[in-house]
Formats: structure tokens, sequence, C-alpha cells
């Protein structure tokens, strides 16, 4: 008790009946309810075993777990995730559902393959319906409603009448295999409490005070197995914020939180406010930001902690901008004592990240990918990998089998048996084998798939041989099917398609730095973004969706991507309730930050197949009292801004301008007439050094970090090696001393520009 503060200890010491405690962020609630079961075993002598602690993941019910056992065995207590609990739970009854005891546990893989088993048996070979059937399938099962029930509920949706056939069949492959899925741990052990009187009694009675962690990411099922494993004893003490709810899309209801005194009438309700983790001027932001809400219970965090430095707002012109403008403050804050690991950069769709990849990889910035795979890990772009990878080397077989059927082209199993088996008796490549197709032990049907494919290649062979690199990624992208292929109306299928056409981006840029480079130079190129083995296991710098990093906290947090139709994302601005979502969302994000917080975008993006200029998020534009944001006549929208009457004018640096606050520039820019170039700029009260203007990008370049290394050595000509792209020599120089940017040919990736102050270079002559 010693530990808590008085906010704190009340919903501890209040131990009977229905309890509600609105956590906010950083505001100790594992210590909280922690404290409480320690509490009620050590001072009021309840047995283990008659209390509950349910968590929503294995990492939370592990750390739950270490800090009881200061005070008991827990071996006699759950405490556990609510899908564990459910797994007890069914083992103990598992007959009077149907089941062994020894049920098998279905993974989403082993899901999507028994749907697609039910599919194919149900007569079906549309592809559409086979995705209908998956979405609504997990829907379905999510909302605990039967096939009977959602059929009803949904009845105008398209494809629903042959997706619920597929749901009858796979429920049936279900029960027949002993198994059930994720959902259906939930859905039976809501089924068993409600149905089995005896089953409920002996549940309810013995767990006589239950806890319940993240409150606010209960679904509709969850909430009624807590009400129902409640109802002997009443004591339910709930900890969450509907101020974190962010999984609405994954069935979480934030009127469980909201409303929770209207299902426990006597229910007490305790805040916890005082924040542990922000400095107060990062929770001036959040609170700012939040309140624009009006779908919550309210709190206002606040810190005996210093006010600490205001948080920095930054836009740039093109996301290379704003990411290696991430990349320069990380590298000028290591050198006051940061580590890699103290940062985080946080985005709202993955899709963001390759900009942040190529920039922190040229600058030795170690990273890790969360909430999603590495840019050029993701299946669609590897796929497309793939399609280039056999054009450059049709020896390659493994490209060849990943997209000999992708996009779908009616390729199966059979006849990829069949080519392997033959290319293994010739002593060939999968695509000869492909070239073969008229030896080989198939029906007409499938040697004319096979015949397509091969020709298809060809064609793609022929052509690279005249055809840029950017050219060929397009033509393959046009005539392949890959765009198609996702085009469903889902999120998952638009995330898809967005990141396709990021892959075509950063071909075109490839291609703009190093001109005639061939496809092979490309994908050697590639392999370095690509290979992690030795990336450093501890000190990485996290780039993550928001998602991801709920419940964790960094030193230093930039969150990037502030624009309209990305945070909020196009498909919540036109419904009140999605765009509460994404504040609390926003929201999260800040939190998340205990010292240093940069909020950035760019002004112009390339996303979806295209690049256009971007509107500031109202996220953004709702704290402007809070952060110096650049006047909207000062939103010039190309690299360098306009040029008329013989002059040029820009914001920002290397492509970008910025709006900065704190202790940044204010407002900085120069202009150049007739070869002459002036500089101004107002610096927040502290002297710096003003920025220059960069004739390359006609943009104004803003200093690198505080330079750490020797620029004087570089001339045309010199040679140098990268620590990540090996040794190449300087082509081209543009600025001078920390302004300095080399252009470097490097006999692996090409050309590369770097900043000489940063960048991880050393001079071989």
């Amino acid at each position: 008790m010693e530990e808590l503060n008085s906010e704190q200890r009340l919903p501890v010491l209040d131990t009977e009946g229905a309890v509600l405690v609105l956590a906010g962020a950083g505001s100790g609630k594992t210590r909280v309810l922690t404290s409480r079961i320690e509490y009620l075993i050590a001072e009021k002598g309840v047995p283990p075993e008659n209390i509950l602690a349910i968590t929503f993941t294995n990492k939370a019910a592990g750390e739950m777990k270490e800090r009881i056992e200061r005070v008991t065995d827990t071996r006699r207590m759950w405490v556990c995730t609510i899908h564990s609990m459910c797994v007890k739970i069914l083992r103990l009854y598992a007959e009077r559902r149907g089941l062994n005891e020894n049920f098998s546990i279905y993974s989403e893989q082993e899901r999507s393959a028994v749907i697609k088993q039910a599919f194919k048996e149900c007569g079906y070979d549309d592809e559409s319906i086979l995705k209908s059937a998956k979405y609504h399938i997990s829907n379905a099962k999510m909302l605990g409603l039967s096939p009977e029930e959602y059929g009803k509920r949904y009845r105008y949706e398209r494809n629903i009448e042959a997706s619920m056939k597929i749901y009858l069949k796979y429920d049936a492959h279900l029960k027949a295999y002993n198994a059930l899925d994720f959902d259906d741990l939930l859905t039976e052990a809501r089924a068993l409490l409600a149905e089995d009187g005896d089953a409920l009694a002996y549940l309810a009675g013995r767990f006589r005070y239950i806890h319940v962690d993240e409150f606010q990411d209960t679904n509709a099922v969850q909430f009624d197995i807590i009400k129902l494993l409640s109802s002997v004893h009443g004591n339910l003490f709930a900890v969450g914020d509907d101020d974190q709810s962010i999984y609405g899309w994954r069935g979480a209801e934030i009127e469980n939180i909201l409303h929770f005194e209207k299902s426990f009438p006597k229910a007490k309700v305790y805040k916890l406010e005082r924040n542990y983790r922000s400095t107060g001027a990062i929770l001036k932001l959040a609170n700012a930001s939040i309140a624009h809400n009006s779908h919550r219970k309210g709190k206002n965090l606040w810190t005996e902690a210093p006010a600490g430095e205001k948080p920095v707002y930054y836009e740039a012109d093109e996301e290379l901008g704003e990411a290696l403008y991430c990349a320069r403050t990380i590298s000028e804050l290591r050198y006051h004592g940061y580590k890699l690991s103290d940062f985080a950069v946080l985005m709202r769709i993955n899709a963001l990240t390759r900009a942040f990849e190529q920039e922190f990889t040229k600058y030795g910035i170690s990273y890790k990918v969360f909430g999603g795979f590495k840019f050029f890990e993701r299946k669609e772009i590897k796929d497309i990998l793939a399609y280039l990878r056999l054009v450059s080397n049709p020896f390659d077989s493994e490209a060849c089998l990943r997209i000999v059927n992708v996009p779908r082209r009616g390729i199966g199993d059979r006849t990829v048996q069949a080519l392997l088996e033959y290319a293994e008796q010739e002593d060939l490549s999968v695509y000869d084998a492909v070239l073969d197709a008229d030896m080989l032990p198939l029906n007409a049907a499938s040697k004319a798939r096979l015949k397509a494919f091969g020709a298809y290649v060809k064609e793609l062979v022929a052509l690279s041989q005249t055809m840029p690199v950017d050219a060929l990624v397009e033509h393959i992208l046009k005539t392949s099917g890959m765009y198609e292929q996702y085009d469903d109306g889902t999120d998952e299928g638009a995330a898809k398609r967005a990141n396709l056409d990021e892959f075509k981006n950063s071909v075109d840029e490839y291609v703009r730095m190093n001109g005639e480079a061939s496809l092979s130079e490309y994908l050697q190129q590639i392999s370095l973004f690509s290979d992690t083995d030795e990336m450093d296991e501890g000190d990485y710098v996290t780039l993550a969706t928001i998602h991801a990093v709920k419940g964790l906290e960094f030193r230093c947090v930039f969150l990037v991507g502030l624009e309209e139709n990305i945070m909020p994302s196009s498909r919540a601005i036109d419904g009140k309730d999605g765009l509460e979502e994404e504040r609390r969302l926003m929201y999260v994000a800040i939190t998340r930050a205990r010292e240093k917080l940069y909020l950035t975008r760019s002004v112009s993006r390339y996303l979806y197949g295209r690049r256009e200029p971007t509107a500031r998020s109202r996220f953004v534009e709702e704290l402007g009292g809070l952060l110096d944001l650049p006047k909207r006549s000062d939103a010039l929208r190309y690299a360098g801004g306009y040029e008329g009457g013989g002059r040029r004018f820009g914001y920002g640096f290397s492509g970008g301008r910025g709006g900065f606050s704190g202790s940044a520039p204010r407002r900085v820019g120069s202009y150049s007439e007739g070869g002459q170039t002036e500089t101004f700029g107002t610096f927040g009260g502290e002297k710096k050094p003003p920025v220059s203007f960069n004739r390359a990008t006609m943009s104004v370049g803003m200093p690198p970090a505080a330079p750490r290394r020797d620029t004087s050595g570089y001339s045309i000509g010199t040679r140098v090696k990268h620590t990540r792209f090996g040794e190449g020599t300087v082509i081209a120089l543009r600025g001078q001393d920390k302004n300095l940017i080399v252009t470097v040919h490097f006999g692996s990736v090409g050309n590369k520009d770097l900043a000489a102050a940063l960048a991880p270079l050393e001079i071989l002559n």
C-alpha cells in the first residue's frame, strides 16, 4: 500500500461489489490491479483459487503473476488471457459441448484452409465468394452469431447466402475434427455458461473476486462471459480507459465501459488521472486532443514532473524529407545520450514504413518493424519481386513456384507436383519445365494454363532487355493481375494495393537516382534492405503502427503521416464513431512519449498509385494553439515551393519545408535571384546557424545534426566505404561543411545522396 498514491489506494481498498477504475495512460493501472489482488490475499485472507484475473495478452498475464508471487503461490490462481480461461473452462466441460477434452485449437491459417475446403465442397469456384465467406464467418463468430442469426441480420450483404452455406459446412468440419477456432473458444464458453446451470454455479461460485484488465477492449461475447461469471458474488473489478478504446474494427465495444453503471447499477467508479510517464507539455497536448471527443467519461491527465520540451511539429514536401527529418533528429539526440531503443516512429498504416526504412538504412540506423512485416518482406511485395527475379534469372525455381499461380490462374497443387517431378527427372529448372508443358502428364486444360504462364514470362524476359526497370514494373503491375486480385473492397485489399503502389514509387526513385540501372542491379540493392542478419538484437528504432504499441512507452516518439485520409483514415471521416476512435488512436500515440514528441506530415505523398497534395490532419488543426503551425499560405506544394518572376522560394530542408516549435526554427526560408542566395530566419530565442539553399532540389536545406564527422576530405573521385552499402566512389558534391551532400556510386546499390556529416562513411583514399 505504501507504493500507491491516494487515488490508487481507494479502489484497492474497495473490495466488495462492482468497481470500475478509469485508468488514464501511464497512471499505474497494473500496479493497482495487482496490489488489489495482493491485498485480498494478504489482508483479507481470500484463498488464491477464489480469485480470477483476466488480461488481454500473455505478456501482461506473466507480469501480473510475477508481482502476485510476492505474496502467494499463483499456481492455484487463474491469471490468464480470456482465451486461455475459456480453454480451461471448455476442457472441464468438453463433453457437454460435444467435444473430447483433447480438442484442437485452429490458428488463422488452419481456419482459412478448412474454409477453403468447405468452399470447394459447396461447389463454388468464384474467388470473390471465398473472400466474402472468410470475412462473414470471422465477423459472425466475433459477434457470437450462428449462421442463421447472422444470415438474417445481414441478409442484404453481397454473397451472404453462399457465405452462410460455407459457414455451416465449415462448422460441420470443425465438429468432425474435434476442433475449435479462436472465436469458438469464446462463443462455446459463453454458451456453456448460459445453458448449463451446473457449470455456471460451480465456476461463478468459485470465483468470488473477478478482475479484468483493459476492459475497454472487450467485445459483446467477452462481456457476456464476464457478467455470467460474476453473477453469484457480484465482485467485479474492471480496469480500463475509454480514451484508449481503439479496437472497434475487431469487435471491441466501447459501450461496455461507458455504460458500466447501467450493467451494474450499484457500481462505484474511480479515476486515475495522475500520470507517471510523460512530461507536462506532452500531457497538455494529449488532453487537448481527446477533449474533442464527446463519447467519453472524461479525465484530465496531470503530472508532478516538469513541463519539459514543447512538442515539435514539422512538415516536409515529400515522404523522404519527412523520413530524413526523423533520421537527422535521431542522429542528433544519439550524441546527447539517447539509445536507438529510446525512439519510436509511429504511423496509422504500415504502408508508410518504406521511406523510413530507406533513410534509416542510408544513415546506419538499426530498426525493426512492428504491426506488419518489413516492407520488402510483405507477401504482395515478395510476389512482385518474384516476377522480377524470375525475369532476371529464369533458373530461379523458387521464384517460379511462388508466382506460377499468383494471381490465381487455375494452376493447382497436382500441376505443380507434376512440374517438380518433371524438372527433377530432366534436370531442368521449374521454368524450363513450364515451357515443356506438352511433355507433362496433364490434361489439355492444365497444359494450356501452363503455356499461357510460360508465354507471359517469356514476353517479360524479352521486354526486360530493352525496357527500363520502372517501366517494366509498371507493365507487370498492369498486366499480371496483381492489382486486381486485391480489388475486393476490404481494408486489407486496399492496404495491399497501397503497398504495391509504394513499391512502384521505390523503383521510380531508384531509377531517378541511377539512370540506366539494370534489373539485376536493382534486385541486388533490394537484398540489402531485406537482410536483417546484422541487425542489433536490442538497440533499434521501433517502426510501428499505433495499434502495435498500445501499452508501450518510449523516451522519444515521432508521430508521422498526420494527413487527412491517413490519420484520420478515409474510412472513418464520414462517421462520428469512427472519427472518435481515430482520435483515440491519436491520444494513444501521443501518450506513448515520455520526454520528446515530434508530429510530422508530408505536403505531398505517393500513395494509392499516384503522388498528390495532402491536407493537414484535422487532429493537428485542433491543436493549433499548442503547436506552431505554418500558415496555410506557406503550404507550398512542390520541392522548393514555387517560382515566378525569376525567383525561386522554399521552406524546409532537403526537399522539405518546416513548421517548427520549441527550440527549433519558427520560420525559416531563403530565396535565390540571379544566382545570389539570401537566407533569413527566426530561431526561437536560440542562436543557430542559418539554413542553406539547395539548388539541386530548389529547396531550403536544414543543417544536419551537430557535425560529428569531418567533411573536409571529400572530393570527386574519393573512395569511401559505407557500413551497409560497401565501397563506392564520390561522383558529385553539393553544399559545404555541415551541409555537404555527397553523391556516391556504390557497386551494390547504385547512386546514393548522403549527408556527409551523418552518414556512416569511411574515406579510403
